[in-house]
């Protein structure tokens, strides 16, 4: 079982130079060795299509009828040979990326060369025997001298590639670990932003409290409740008529119907706060009174149209506001505690204990909905550690399995 080794990051890369040096060294040597030979048949191709253009060229010059047009083709053809055999650079420096460069550049242009020969020497045929012959095993020799350089790039060298390439999948490392500790130092940034919303959030709560109990604030909270409640009562002794009170409004604006400003007024209020409109009344509620007659001719005139049992309902609500007491004594409690209301709002500790609520109350929202939204990203940046954990794992792994391979020993690569 291979020697397990643990190596912080930052020694790996002077460590895998030593390991390497002797498996790259030799290699690249073979690479030069390899890249000799394809220049040597490379230069034997050239040097047949320059034979082709010699022999291409005396025919031209004879002129003869049987060999002139096969003559001109294999000129151009040997000269496209040629510019293609040129336009190929063997490198001086040795690397996996260059080699496999080449590689692919010189298979490339023996495929066309092999193609384009296939297809216009038949053309050509039976002339130029001697020298097509020559050219076909100058490029036979060619093509098996690339054949074990190829070869040796894919195979071979691939050791020495990963030896190269070790810097680059050091530095995808790091990148990844400094991606993953920005992540990490985010989110202890949240985690105190957080903790200090919280914080504030108690603290703003205690002081709501603390006014809540307040004994102005517990008195207003009572009188809003018994506020509720003859809410209430108004609402049912005025329930029959509610429905044809919204009719006939769509009545006054024509003749017949017609109210003043403030019956007008009066009447939107008993529809929309019926508490109110009946507190601020005078003493038996003239302005409903008025308000009632005039909707009772409607009635009558069928300008205002209920099903039989909602009008006899109706008609015995108008009659007990009309000729009877029932909204005397509900309208002194409504006027009690509108004017206990008043008297307390109006008060010096009231408003400023209640400005001050208001101001807490919205300082609570702002601080719950930046902890909302901080408890929002937190999905989304839990998602983006949990990613950048998994990419330095992978090029770790990568790092460990090439350096390893390279070794011959179990390497693991350690965080300082």
């Amino acid at each position: 079982m291979p020697e397990t080794l643990e190596i912080p990051i930052d020694s790996i890369k002077e460590w895998t130079d030593k390991q390497s040096t002797p498996i790259v060294d030799p290699l690249r040597k073979s690479a030069k060795r390899h890249l000799a030979d394809l220049k040597s048949k490379l230069e034997e191709l050239l040097d047949g299509c320059e034979k082709l253009l010699d022999d291409a060229d005396k025919e031209i010059a004879k002129g003869s009828r049987k060999t002139y047009r096969r003559a001109k083709a294999l000129h151009k053809l040997a000269d496209n040979f040629a510019g293609l055999i040129e336009e190929i650079k063997l490198p001086d420096d040795i690397s996996g990326k260059i080699l496999k460069q080449t590689s692919e550049q010189i298979g490339k242009t023996l495929q066309t060369i092999s193609i384009e020969r296939a297809k216009w020497f038949r053309a050509i045929s039976p002339y130029f025997i001697l020298t097509r012959r020559r050219f076909e095993v100058s490029l036979k020799r060619a093509e098996d001298s690339y054949k074990n350089f190829a070869e040796f790039v894919t195979k071979e060298y691939v050791k020495a590639d990963d030896a190269e390439n070790i810097s680059s999948r050091i530095e995808e490392l790091h990148i990844a670990l400094a991606q993953l500790k920005e992540v990490q130092t985010s989110k202890e940034t949240r985690k105190e932003q957080k903790k200090s919303l919280e914080k504030s959030i108690i603290d703003v709560q205690q002081s709501l409290e603390s006014i809540q109990t307040k004994d102005e604030v517990i008195e207003l909270a009572q009188l809003n409740k018994e506020i509720g409640h003859l809410t209430e009562k108004v609402r049912h002794e005025l329930r029959h008529i509610q429905k044809p009170l919204l009719k006939f409004q769509t009545l006054i604006s024509g003749p017949g119907y017609s109210l003043t400003p403030d019956a007008n007024q009066k009447l939107d209020e008993y529809l929309t706060d019926p508490f109110k409109a009946l507190a601020t009344e005078k003493d038996g509620y003239p302005l409903l009174k008025t308000v009632v007659q005039k909707m009772t001719s409607a009635l009558d005139n069928k300008k205002v149209k209920l099903k039989s049992s909602r009008l006899r309902k109706a008609q015995e609500q108008i009659d007990s506001i009309l000729n009877g007491t029932n909204l005397v004594s509900l309208q002194q409690s409504c006027r009690d505690a509108l004017s206990r209301k008043n008297a307390l709002a109006t008060s010096g500790a009231i408003s400023e204990t209640i400005d001050k609520r208001a101001e807490l109350q919205e300082e609570l929202k702002d601080l719950q909905r930046k902890k909302k939204a901080l408890e929002n990203r937190d999905l989304r940046f839990e998602k983006d550690l949990k990613d950048a954990r998994a990419r330095v794992e992978e090029y770790k792994t990568k790092l460990e399995k090439i350096v390893s391979e390279l070794s011959d020993k179990d390497v693991r690569v350690v965080f300082e």
